[in-house]
Protein backbone atom coordinates (compact mmCIF):
# COMPACT_ATOMS: atom_id res chain seq x y z
CA UNK A 1 0.00 0.00 0.00
CA UNK A 2 0.95 3.64 -1.07
CA UNK A 3 0.04 6.81 0.61
CA UNK A 4 -2.58 8.25 -1.29
CA UNK A 5 -0.75 11.39 -2.12
CA UNK A 6 1.84 9.30 -3.66
CA UNK A 7 -0.48 7.86 -5.77
CA UNK A 8 -1.85 11.23 -6.81
CA UNK A 9 1.46 12.74 -7.29
CA UNK A 10 2.32 9.83 -9.80
CA UNK A 11 -0.85 10.35 -11.69
CA UNK A 12 -0.42 14.38 -11.59
CA UNK A 13 3.25 13.64 -13.25
CA UNK A 14 1.75 11.03 -15.82
CA UNK A 15 -0.89 13.55 -17.14
CA UNK A 16 1.83 16.30 -17.19
CA UNK A 17 4.29 14.34 -19.13
CA UNK A 18 1.40 13.50 -21.37
CA UNK A 19 0.30 16.96 -22.37
CA UNK A 20 4.07 17.33 -23.06
CA UNK A 21 4.37 15.14 -25.39
CA UNK A 22 3.05 14.48 -29.02
CA UNK A 23 -0.42 13.25 -28.68
CA UNK A 24 0.30 10.68 -31.71
CA UNK A 25 2.75 9.15 -29.50
CA UNK A 26 -0.50 8.07 -27.45
CA UNK A 27 -2.48 6.47 -30.62
CA UNK A 28 -3.23 3.13 -31.04
CA UNK A 29 -1.05 1.11 -33.13
CA UNK A 30 -1.50 -0.56 -36.50
CA UNK A 31 -1.20 -4.57 -36.79
CA UNK A 32 1.54 -4.26 -38.25
CA UNK A 33 3.29 -1.96 -35.25
CA UNK A 34 2.02 -4.40 -32.86
CA UNK A 35 3.49 -7.43 -34.64
CA UNK A 36 6.98 -5.31 -34.92
CA UNK A 37 6.74 -5.11 -31.13
CA UNK A 38 6.11 -8.48 -29.88
CA UNK A 39 8.73 -9.80 -32.73
CA UNK A 40 11.34 -7.58 -31.04
CA UNK A 41 10.92 -9.59 -27.95
CA UNK A 42 11.61 -13.06 -29.65
CA UNK A 43 14.20 -11.71 -32.09
CA UNK A 44 16.21 -10.36 -28.17
CA UNK A 45 16.27 -14.06 -27.02
CA UNK A 46 19.79 -15.47 -28.11
CA UNK A 47 21.81 -18.81 -27.46
CA UNK A 48 23.54 -18.03 -24.06
CA UNK A 49 20.93 -14.97 -23.09
CA UNK A 50 18.96 -12.40 -23.72
CA UNK A 51 19.77 -9.30 -25.36
CA UNK A 52 18.87 -6.10 -23.37
CA UNK A 53 18.90 -3.52 -26.37
CA UNK A 54 16.17 -0.78 -26.66
CA UNK A 55 12.62 -2.08 -28.65
CA UNK A 56 13.37 -0.59 -32.49
CA UNK A 57 17.31 -0.40 -32.14
CA UNK A 58 19.82 -2.17 -34.28
CA UNK A 59 22.45 -4.62 -32.94
CA UNK A 60 25.36 -2.57 -33.08
CA UNK A 61 27.78 -5.21 -31.85
CA UNK A 62 27.07 -7.40 -35.18
CA UNK A 63 25.86 -10.64 -32.32
CA UNK A 64 29.10 -10.37 -31.14
CA UNK A 65 26.88 -11.05 -27.85
CA UNK A 66 29.32 -12.45 -25.59
CA UNK A 67 31.28 -8.96 -25.98
CA UNK A 68 28.26 -6.81 -25.28
CA UNK A 69 27.10 -5.68 -22.14
CA UNK A 70 23.78 -6.01 -22.78
CA UNK A 71 23.67 -9.61 -23.16
CA UNK A 72 21.87 -11.10 -19.65
CA UNK A 73 23.30 -14.49 -19.42
CA UNK A 74 20.87 -17.88 -19.25
CA UNK A 75 22.42 -19.51 -15.57
CA UNK A 76 21.41 -22.91 -17.83
CA UNK A 77 23.94 -21.71 -20.70
CA UNK A 78 26.78 -21.63 -17.96
CA UNK A 79 28.62 -24.90 -19.00
CA UNK A 80 28.38 -23.07 -22.80
CA UNK A 81 29.96 -20.07 -21.91
CA UNK A 82 33.21 -22.02 -20.13
CA UNK A 83 33.21 -24.07 -23.41
CA UNK A 84 33.18 -20.46 -25.29
CA UNK A 85 35.75 -19.00 -22.38
CA UNK A 86 38.52 -22.42 -23.21
CA UNK A 87 38.10 -22.30 -27.25
CA UNK A 88 39.04 -18.22 -27.11
CA UNK A 89 41.80 -19.03 -25.00
CA UNK A 90 43.18 -21.83 -27.55
CA UNK A 91 42.59 -19.83 -29.78
CA UNK A 92 44.36 -17.02 -28.34
CA UNK A 93 47.94 -19.59 -28.20
CA UNK A 94 47.21 -20.15 -32.04
CA UNK A 95 47.15 -16.98 -33.21
CA UNK A 96 50.26 -15.92 -30.89
CA UNK A 97 52.40 -19.36 -31.98
CA UNK A 98 51.17 -18.17 -35.92
CA UNK A 99 51.68 -14.67 -35.09
CA UNK A 100 48.61 -12.84 -36.13
CA UNK A 101 48.92 -10.19 -33.45
CA UNK A 102 45.32 -8.38 -34.70
CA UNK A 103 43.61 -12.28 -34.19
CA UNK A 104 45.21 -12.13 -30.62
CA UNK A 105 43.69 -8.55 -30.02
CA UNK A 106 40.08 -9.36 -31.07
CA UNK A 107 40.25 -12.72 -29.33
CA UNK A 108 41.61 -11.10 -25.84
CA UNK A 109 38.81 -8.96 -25.86
CA UNK A 110 35.77 -11.35 -26.96
CA UNK A 111 37.92 -13.49 -23.58
CA UNK A 112 37.39 -10.75 -21.46
CA UNK A 113 33.64 -10.52 -22.66
CA UNK A 114 32.97 -14.41 -21.65
CA UNK A 115 35.14 -14.27 -18.50
CA UNK A 116 32.59 -11.43 -17.77
CA UNK A 117 29.31 -13.45 -18.44
CA UNK A 118 31.00 -16.38 -16.12
CA UNK A 119 31.42 -13.07 -13.42
CA UNK A 120 27.55 -11.78 -13.77
CA UNK A 121 26.47 -15.13 -13.70
CA UNK A 122 28.87 -15.95 -10.19
CA UNK A 123 27.56 -12.90 -8.56
CA UNK A 124 23.86 -14.07 -8.93
CA UNK A 125 22.19 -15.12 -5.69
CA UNK A 126 21.96 -19.20 -5.39
CA UNK A 127 18.30 -20.34 -6.40
CA UNK A 128 17.64 -17.55 -8.18
CA UNK A 129 16.62 -18.32 -12.02
CA UNK A 130 15.12 -16.45 -14.40
CA UNK A 131 11.17 -15.91 -14.45
CA UNK A 132 9.36 -15.48 -17.59
CA UNK A 133 7.05 -12.75 -16.61
CA UNK A 134 5.35 -12.48 -20.20
CA UNK A 135 3.84 -9.35 -21.72
CA UNK A 136 2.29 -6.65 -20.09
CA UNK A 137 -1.51 -6.12 -20.69
CA UNK A 138 -2.92 -3.23 -19.57
CA UNK A 139 -6.81 -2.92 -18.91
CA UNK A 140 -8.79 -0.10 -17.99
CA UNK A 141 -9.75 -0.27 -14.25
CA UNK A 142 -11.09 3.03 -11.96
CA UNK A 143 -9.30 4.02 -9.29
CA UNK A 144 -10.51 2.62 -5.82
CA UNK A 145 -10.66 5.31 -2.76
CA UNK A 146 -8.88 4.23 0.17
Amino acid sequence: MYPAETIEAHRAFIARRRNARPSEEYRTPTDEEWDAFLAHFEKRKVSIGTCARAFGTPCIHEHACVRCSLLRPDPFQRARLVEIRDNLKARIKEAEREGWLGEVEGLRVSLAGAEEKLAQLDRRPAGRGVIDLGILTITSRQPQNR
